[in-house]
């Protein structure tokens, strides 16, 4: 797998894991629990445009 597509997949399941733990916050009222989600999801989709630009310049 190359690089690029492989740091997409990890952006997105970290993006969709990140999502879930910010939802079990909000719901839990758990606003650490949030917080952490939150970082995750963002966190993931800075991966996925890592990806996204490593494939454009074809690395």
């Amino acid at each position: 797998m190359k690089s690029s597509t492989k740091d997409q997949v990890q952006g997105t399941i970290h993006a969709v894991k990140g999502a879930v733990k910010e939802i079990a916050g909000i719901v839990s009222d758990n606003k650490r629990l949030e917080n952490e989600g939150a970082d995750e999801k963002l966190a993931g989709q800075i991966q996925d445009k890592i990806g996204q630009v490593k494939k454009v310049l074809g690395k």
